[in-house]
């Protein structure tokens, strides 16, 4: 896809007029307060790194940014959203659209979100907004601001340490099989596809304390044994660079231990949490399919996932016009001007310093900062 950069057009005339009587008197939305009171937000040339210069013509990229701050605000599906731009009015007010226009397919989101990460773009979208803001006038430094955290579920199934391990090797053998099917045939005989054909915690784990051990440790040979396969100098140098063997390797490291049997032999094991310890929870993978989602805890909460710290502005303004958006004078709105995303394993108290730098940097270091 390719970007030629172009300012927004104004709302047409019929949709300005539609929009206007509709919220005569009443508080108007989001979009509609976003267009009227900071305007072209998210300029196209901001994102020409992310796009070609040649090829077929792609939507507009500041649009699609707008899109995605609204679809975050009212907790939208790809296809709910792209469905918004298409029907709602407020939307086609705030993009400039006509009311013809049809919009995109569902999957452009998806895509979009895909080139900003990328490219390293995450932080644009702020960094755009805010600056906006210190030109109206709505935020500066010098103020109180106030940052609390939140927490942030990760898109994973919640493992026990039996279910984690063999879940692991199953991974493994099944980026393994994908990057190299011939290796799995001349390698593993068919007991490995019956152990490993399907996801480990489709299973029925055995009911007994002593079997679950049992069938813990039989995972931790067989990972052990596809690893020192994928080392074995017969085998292709690059199956060890796969993400899915690191990650088996890492978490064999974690929850598995290598002793000397009275024969001299060497026994692998599972882990005991309470005698032989377990590497702390900021480094411990949790699944094979999320390698930075961390177990973490705040007051009376334990989740596994990520950490959300975000920072607002909390400063009283008796001089504060009321607006359409924001009808208390005297009163601005409270406005986000950072955002930190962290493991749910990182205390609070620890980002003081990385949220001030990140303050200071866009313009915005508070005279008074509020923190958890």
């Amino acid at each position: 896809m390719s970007l030629r950069p172009v300012p927004w057009p104004e709302p047409s005339g019929e949709i300005t007029r539609v929009v206007a009587a509709i919220y005569a008197g009443r508080r108007v939305p989001l979009p509609v307060a976003v267009r009227d009171e900071l305007g072209e937000v998210f300029a196209d040339g901001q994102f020409v790194s992310v796009f070609a210069d040649r090829g077929p013509r792609g939507w507009s990229p500041g649009r699609l940014m707008l899109v995605t701050v609204l679809q975050a605000v009212e907790g939208l599906t790809d296809r709910q959203a792209a469905e918004a731009v298409r029907d709602k009015l407020s939307w086609k007010y705030a993009l400039g659209l006509e009311l013809t226009d049809t919009g995109f397919d569902a999957s452009v989101l998806s895509e979009f979100r895909t080139r900003l990460v990328t490219h390293g773009l995450q932080t644009r979208v702020l960094d755009l907004l805010v600056a906006r803001l210190v030109e109206q006038g709505l935020l500066k430094a010098g103020g109180k601001q106030r940052t609390d955290s939140t927490h942030v579920l990760a898109a994973v199934r919640l493992l026990n340490q039996v279910e984690l391990v063999g879940e692991s090797v199953r991974a493994c053998l099944e980026s393994i099989a994908a990057a190299d099917p011939g290796w799995v045939s001349r390698v593993l005989d068919t007991g490995w596809q019956h152990r490993y054909g399907s996801r480990i915690d489709s299973w029925q784990l055995p009911s007994s304390k002593t079997k679950r051990a049992a069938l813990g440790n039989d995972f931790a040979r067989d990972g052990h044994a596809v690893l020192h396969a994928v080392w074995h100098p017969s085998s292709p140098g690059w199956l060890r660079e796969l993400p899915a063997v690191e990650v088996l390797r890492q978490v064999l490291v974690q929850q598995t231990k290598i002793t000397t049997g009275r024969d001299g032999q060497e026994v692998i094991t599972l882990r005991d949490a309470q005698h032989d310890g377990l590497p702390p929870g900021r480094t411990r993978i949790v699944s094979p399919y999320d390698h930075d989602a961390r177990w973490g805890g705040k007051r009376d909460l334990v989740w596994c996932g990520y950490k959300l710290h975000v920072s607002e502005s909390c400063d009283a303004d008796p001089t504060h016009p009321a607006t359409s958006s924001n009808p208390i004078p005297g009163q601005p709105p409270n406005l986000i001007t950072n955002v930190a995303t962290t493991d749910a394993s990182v205390p609070d108290t620890t980002m003081t310093a990385s949220i001030h730098h990140d303050l200071t940097r866009r313009g915005l270091r508070p005279g008074e900062h509020y923190l958890d």
